[in-house]
């Protein structure tokens, strides 16, 4: 495999990853942003054991399901710093990569480098 098909290829592979992983973290944060309106609303509303149990799932008493929604939202923030750090691993791999691919004259115009250049620029935003 030639080289430019070497860089093609991880080009290909790099921002895919870049590209999941900014999504992945967007789903996180609209999940952690659903769970505290949820909760927040439940309980300003003044709503019944019930309800807040239904809404949360599982069988235990109102206090017990905060502490569980709270464990949810404490998870959910986890795996936004998880995201997070992988994120910026992987942008910095994709941004390393088109450092190098800019050197190769054969990919100025590639459909897989200027799609690369597009992911990077969309991710920094």
């Amino acid at each position: 495999m030639s080289e430019t098909a070497a860089l093609r290829r991880q080009l290909k592979i790099k921002s895919a990853a870049t590209n999941r992983l900014k999504k992945e973290l967007e789903l996180y944060q609209k999940e952690l942003v659903d769970q505290k309106i949820k909760t927040d609303k439940l309980i300003a509303d003044g709503a019944e054991e019930w309800d807040i149990k239904n809404a949360v799932h599982g069988r235990a008493g109102a206090n017990e399901l905060l502490a569980c929604q709270g464990k949810m939202t404490d998870e959910s923030e986890k795996m936004i710093k998880d995201s997070t750090e992988r994120l910026a691993k992987a942008y910095d791999q994709l941004r390393e990569l088109i450092v190098s691919a800019k050197q190769d004259p054969a990919l100025a115009q590639d459909e897989d480098f200027l799609k690369a250049e597009g992911i990077l620029e969309e991710t920094a935003a």
